[in-house]
């Protein structure tokens, strides 16, 4: 492992996610977010966006053969892997914002502190207060 004094400057910039389709997470991620496209590649529909505030972008890199996670885990069953934890001030409203948005509440809640909602494309994400 390289010493830490000899680390090249590295930021992680974008979180790239995979979908059936890229427009309805673009939007869903407008919605819940306030995120804005910047970028969209109309060959294959790939898109970028980005927190107008600054920060980590994410894109939506869209394949016909996507799987979407099965929440929770089961064996031999496509596996989440990535989700975002996000902190919110109000766990009832940030619900009822994100089923508006689009998302969905899982069936399965682990935890009482939190949430774990699904997006169009079925990748879990959680909102908890912090």
């Amino acid at each position: 492992m390289p010493e830490l004094s000899k680390r090249p400057a590295i930021t992680l910039g974008t979180i790239n996610m995979d979908c059936r389709d890229s427009q309805p997470m673009a939007d869903f991620y407008a919605r819940l977010l306030g995120f804005e496209v910047t970028w969209h590649d109309p060959d294959d529909d790939f898109i970028l966006m980005a927190n107008p505030a600054g920060g980590l972008s994410i894109s939506f890199q869209p394949y016909p053969d996507y799987e979407p996670p099965v929440w929770p885990e089961q064996p031999g069953e496509p596996r989440k892997m990535i989700h975002f934890d996000m902190q919110v001030e109000n766990l009832e409203e940030a619900m009822a914002h994100a089923i508006a948005c689009g998302a969905r509440l899982a069936e399965f809640q682990g935890r009482e502190d939190l949430r774990v909602m699904l997006d169009p494309a079925g990748h879990p994400f959680c909102l908890g207060t912090a």
